[in-house]
């Protein structure tokens, strides 16, 4: 990987984190020009302004990493066993610093979205493509499903009803209300068999 490659990734990283643990309109360039070791001319080499900056983290970081999480248990052979193991190892495995600090992903949208067109249209198009992974795989063990479901539907109810749980949790740092919830949401996805 050339220099020029590598200090921009090494600034999406860094800005990943600070945003992670400040939010978008708090993190500060300067911080990062630190924790890069870089100069204010070599970040705006990469990225115009703060906002390219945060498009990018957002496009090349948090989505990424977002939907390759929920890929091998949605695409697993019963992703309804998939998903549920998927949330109750996250659960466990949950630190409560991650409580403290929540989904950077989540975070994010919650506090862009409405702010920024740019961020609402990247988070839709997010939203859309997650919603898409989960319906087509559920659609795939259709036959072993409840008729009459509206796979969209219930996609959108899966993640919300995830990051409901994260939020709730974090505004209340409380990680037993994440437990509860997903424990109720796993409830939901086995009753939707036959």
């Amino acid at each position: 990987m050339r220099d020029a490659e590598q200090t921009r990734q090494k600034i999406l990283e860094v800005s990943a984190d600070e945003i992670h643990k400040h939010g978008f309109t708090a993190t500060s360039l300067s911080c990062i020009l630190k924790r890069c070791e870089i100069s204010k001319g070599a970040l705006y080499h990469h990225f115009s302004n703060k906002m390219e900056l945060g498009y990018a983290v957002f496009e090349e970081v948090y989505a990424p990493a977002f939907i390759s999480l929920w890929q091998p248990p949605v695409e697993s052979e019963d992703p309804i066993q998939g998903l549920c193991d998927f949330f109750s190892s996250m659960s466990k495995e949950m630190s409560c610093d991650e409580v403290v600090c929540g989904c950077p992903l989540n975070n994010l949208c919650q506090e862009m979205s409405g702010v920024d067109e740019g961020f609402r249209i990247r988070i839709l198009a997010m939203q859309q493509q997650l919603n898409l992974l989960i319906a087509t795989n559920l659609l795939r063990v259709s036959d072993t499903l409840k008729a009459n479901l509206d796979f969209s539907q219930v996609a959108y109810f899966i993640v919300s009803t995830f990051h409901g749980s994260s939020s709730l949790s974090k505004s209340s740092l409380n990680k037993e209300l994440f437990d509860k919830v997903i424990k109720e949401l796993c409830r939901y996805l086995h009753d939707l068999r036959k």
